[in-house]
């Protein structure tokens, strides 16, 4: 299960979602897609399960969204903006 990080918070936007990292002041923006990733792993989810839901939302992307997936997973890791 993913959380967000303790000194991380987190804003909808019509575009996606911002993150601020409170501790460096550095805000992180993604688009709605990265958004549904997020908030699909905090949900409780997995890339692999938010890579299906992709697929059938975009099937031109279908190739692509797993990888994706586990990039920003990675990304949002290696940043501390999340825990596991």
């Amino acid at each position: 299960m993913f959380a967000l990080a303790p000194h991380v918070s987190s804003v909808r936007t019509p575009g996606g979602m911002v993150l601020l990292n409170a501790r460096t002041g550095r805000y992180w923006q993604m688009n709605n897609t990265g958004a549904f990733v997020l908030e699909h792993l905090l949900a409780g989810g997995t890339c692999a399960s938010a890579a299906d839901e992709l697929r059938h939302r975009h099937p031109s992307a279908a190739d692509r969204v797993a990888a994706d997936a586990v990039a920003l997973l990675e990304s949002l890791r290696s940043a501390k903006l999340v825990t596991s």
